[in-house]
């Protein structure tokens, strides 16, 4: 693990993206709250925070942090036809909060499709990625033409 210790505690923020594509039909059973597993938006949405908090649990050598805030939104989106799912993850801290915000939104993704794989097996998880990131040595940086959406 990489030594962090002489870096400054910074304010760190990282958000990130995924969706999930699935058939029209699935979205409307969410959207209408019709599924027979019960709210499976608020489920994934838990599923990410809890993700968020255990990540250095499941990504080896990833530092354990203090998060001070985790958010996790999910947005049926007709168009698409699916759901796009953002994480924000917030601390003070010696080291970035990137990895937390992937992990919360890929969690958050992969709890969708068990809850609903029994309707539809096809669903797609798709554009799994960082948005951007403050904070550090680095800075700031922000994914060209996305940024949070």
């Amino acid at each position: 693990m990489v030594d962090v210790g002489e870096k400054p505690v910074t304010r760190r923020e990282a958000i990130a993206k995924a969706s999930v594509s699935m058939q029209p039909e699935t979205l409307d059973l969410l959207v209408n709250g019709k599924h027979k597993k019960g709210d499976v938006l608020a489920v994934a949405r838990i599923a990410g925070i809890q993700a968020a908090k255990k990540t250095s649990d499941l990504i080896p050598l990833c530092h354990p942090l203090m998060l001070e805030s985790v958010s996790v939104e999910l947005r049926p989106d007709a168009a698409l036809p699916g759901v796009r799912i953002n994480a924000s993850c917030r601390l003070s801290g010696q080291t970035g909060v990137e990895m937390e915000a992937l992990t919360a939104v890929s969690v958050a993704a992969l709890t969708l499709y068990d809850m609903c794989k029994s309707v539809d097996r096809g669903m797609i998880i798709e554009s799994v990625s960082l948005l951007e990131k403050r904070g550090g040595k680095s800075g700031e940086w922000l994914r060209e033409g996305e940024g949070s959406e």
